[in-house]
């Protein structure tokens, strides 16, 4: 968010900080379904149980020295643009992050079977890079590898910023947010990783035919997995 010049005040500023600390711990519910962004204060939270699909270039510093600019900046936006794209496209999405070359969402996932449709998306995700990497072909660009992570966990929701100053953000803390990161990571690192790692909490509550879908990784200590949405891949084949 942009950000305007404001004089610092201390003794402001150590209110705020007594507010916050002074706070009820009663303030903080815990909850299986994500609460909407208006229920947020600077005082309140949420413990969430949710779902997180996370998406990340492999050695996307090499992308720096190896492209100009112009021909750089094309890579990522279409990159981004369409990572983004599908990840709306789930009716379950609830934010959506961009962190560099890094993209991630948390979506609602109250019932179980909201976390194939995660699942689903994942597939979409997968297939869209092949078909980016189609098209990059095209203009004698090289083409990317990515890791995906999907986790079910739970994660504190809070706002969080500078009270009074319109300067704010929803921000998830915890284990859910560290987790699909860590195993984004894993996507694809080594010969023996496949694109998609899948936390086992996520995996035991997949049915049975996305379950098939995927194998144990023991390194990872998760579950791992090549699969595509079969229709963008039927397409891009032909």
């Amino acid at each position: 968010m942009q950000a305007s010049y404001s004089i610092y005040d201390f003794k402001e500023s150590i209110r705020r900080i007594d507010e916050i600390l002074n706070g009820s711990e009663a303030s903080y519910e815990e909850t299986d379904s994500i609460p909407d962004r208006e229920k947020l204060t600077f005082t309140n939270g949420y413990y969430v149980s949710a779902s997180a699909l996370c998406v990340d270039i492999r050695n996307s510093m090499s992308l720096s020295d190896k492209y100009a600019k112009p021909k750089l900046a094309k890579i990522y936006r279409s990159y981004i643009s369409e990572v983004v794209a599908v990840l709306k496209g789930d009716s379950n999405v609830n934010e959506i992050y961009i962190e560099g070359d890094g993209v991630w969402a948390v979506f609602n996932t109250p019932f179980q079977p909201d976390l194939d449709g995660v699942f689903s998306t994942s597939a979409d995700v997968s297939s869209l890079i092949d078909v980016l990497n189609n098209r990059f072909s095209m203009h004698q660009i090289d083409p990317i590898t990515v890791g995906i992570g999907l986790t079910y966990a739970q994660a504190l929701y809070i706002k969080a910023g500078y009270k009074g100053s319109g300067i704010n953000e929803v921000v998830w803390l915890g284990k859910l947010v560290s987790d699909a990161h860590t195993l984004c990571s894993y996507g694809n690192r080594t010969w023996s990783d496949k694109r998609t790692m899948v936390s086992s909490v996520f995996y035991q509550n997949l049915n049975e035919h996305n379950r098939g879908l995927l194998t144990w990784n023991a390194a990872r200590d998760c579950y791992h997995g090549y699969f595509v949405n079969t229709k963008m891949e039927n397409w891009l084949k032909s």
